[in-house]
């Protein structure tokens, strides 16, 4: 069985039947699946419950609804089955922080978020709970050569990783090959800000700014595959990362580093990658 496939399917059908009433059971048999195994599957796959996904979805579709003077908000909630007026404005606000009534009458623009995809990752099943696949490894001292900058995730992130990694490959032989390393740190609380190094696993001296080779120490990590961008994966790789921890009872370990994201061709930033992220090396682990 194609897991993500399923997923994908349940997604086009929600976002069809967002005006009909929507459960678990009904959105489980329309794919012939137990309510039981559709609901672990979606919860690991989506990083959220579906009840919790389908709420957010209509709310979502009630941004393009409020506009129409036509309809009233009473009429809005009916026909998204919020079921009362009143229901239908607590989940709103909840959401956006401002009542359907004040999106409409002050003209507050919500921008309307697309249909998520499906982050593509290996997973598996462990005691009866869905979870992405992971493993517990060394991250080898390695030295790195690259450009330091930062990023800000509510900016066009993706872009300025790209540029930066131009920037190194225009200074190193362009026909280098092999792996690239964008290592993540110094992540404040509540911010969306981090420093970033892009590097290649070289020693490359390049004696201007922001240039600089670094050795990455030995840590111990829990390691996990994905594709796709890594900002699209963000909330998906927390609820893994939260997920992990529980089932294999290990701890987060304090280090400036937050995470290290390892591509295995410094071509190719769309391809699938590695995501290690360090973890405290516990006396089980110790004896493995």
């Amino acid at each position: 069985m194609d897991h993500h496939k399923v997923v994908e399917n349940a997604l086009l059908h929600i976002e069809n039947h967002l005006q009909q009433p929507l459960s678990l059971n009904s959105v489980a048999n329309t794919f012939h699946m137990s309510k039981f195994y559709f609901h672990r599957l979606f919860s690991a796959m989506m990083g959220c419950s579906l009840s919790q996904y389908i709420l957010t979805r209509r709310l979502a579709t009630s941004l393009t609804l409020i506009q129409d003077k036509r309809l009233s908000l009473t009429d809005i909630a009916y026909r998204l089955n919020f079921g009362t007026h009143a229901s239908f404005t607590r989940a709103f606000k909840r959401q956006y922080g401002v009542t359907p009534q004040s999106v409409r009458v002050e003209g507050i623009h919500i921008p309307q978020m697309p249909m998520p995809t499906v982050v593509r990752r290996p997973i598996k099943n462990i005691n009866g709970d869905i979870v992405t696949d992971f493993s517990l490894t060394e991250f080898k001292t390695t030295r790195v050569s690259g450009i330091a900058f930062e990023v800000d995730l509510v900016e066009d992130y993706k872009t300025k990783i790209r540029s930066h990694a131009n920037m190194l490959l225009d200074r190193i032989d362009k026909n280098v090959s092999g792996a690239c390393y964008i290592i993540y740190s110094n992540c404040e609380p509540n911010s969306t800000r981090f420093k970033v190094l892009f590097g290649v696993p070289k020693d490359v001296q390049i004696n201007e700014p922001y240039f600089f080779t670094v050795d990455i120490p030995q840590l111990f990590c829990a390691k996990f595959n994905y594709t796709g961008d890594i900002l699209d994966i963000g909330s998906v790789l927390e609820t893994d990362y939260a997920r992990f921890l529980k089932i294999s009872k290990q701890e987060p370990e304090e280090s400036e580093i937050e995470l290290i994201q390892v591509f295995d061709d410094v071509h190719d930033l769309e391809a699938t990658y590695h995501i290690y992220t360090p973890i405290k090396k516990l006396p089980l682990d110790l004896e493995e």
